[in-house]
């Protein structure tokens, strides 16, 4: 089979795809700011003037790779969101998003990283910051839909739930990533589960 050649555009893409994906697997594994622009073209099997013909700086790629996962977090959240699901539906496929996300969020580190390089550098702050408010209206949206699709009334302001819900796996998250021994999987969804439940669905407490 002849081989496909691609576009300028499909390969300047796949190029920067791959910087992204070099740049994910050693930042989890270095930190951002171990990290140098050399290991990440070296990485992807580029050379340094390939980086930077795709991105200004490692500030910048970083804030790319945050908002790549971030789409694909908003990606899944829109499947549940489905026109056609029951409330049953709708509430099993929230509860189990919100209470197992954990467990394949590879890019968490990542945005532990984020915050840290936020408080240091100023120009990062800006468009990390950008990223997370855009993150919390979102989520402040779907609690909104959330509610007015099933009926369930809301116990707070949306805006508040959102934030409580995003500090709060973040939180478990951090705990189990250093601590699984104490903080176990099961644990970790226990807790998140029983937020989601007690807080959004509005569930009694168990006697």
């Amino acid at each position: 089979m002849s081989k496909v050649r691609l576009t300028r555009e499909q390969s300047r893409d796949q190029t920067r795809q791959r910087l992204l994906d070099a740049a994910q697997s050693i930042f989890v594994a270095k930190g951002f700011v171990a990290t140098s622009v050399e290991d990440i073209a070296e990485q992807a099997g580029y050379t340094r003037g390939a980086f930077y013909s795709n991105f200004s700086s490692k500030s910048e790629l970083f804030l790319q790779l945050l908002r790549r996962d971030h789409e694909s977090v908003m990606n899944d959240m829109r499947a549940i969101f489905e026109e056609g699901a029951s409330r049953p539906q709708m509430e099993a496929r929230v509860l189990q998003h919100y209470s197992t996300h954990f467990h394949q969020n590879d890019c968490f580190l990542l945005w532990m990283e984020g915050k840290l390089q936020a408080v240091r550098d100023p120009d990062f702050r800006v468009g990390f910051l950008a990223c997370m408010r855009e993150l919390r209206a979102a989520v402040t949206d779907y609690v909104q839909q959330f509610s007015a699709r099933v009926g369930t009334p809301l116990r707070m302001p949306a805006e508040q739930m959102a934030l409580g819900l995003l500090a709060l796996s973040d939180g478990m998250q951090f705990s189990y990533a250093f601590d699984p021994q104490a903080v176990t999987a099961e644990m970790t969804e226990a807790v998140l589960a029983g937020f989601f439940r007690g807080v959004v669905f509005g569930e009694p407490k168990p006697e």
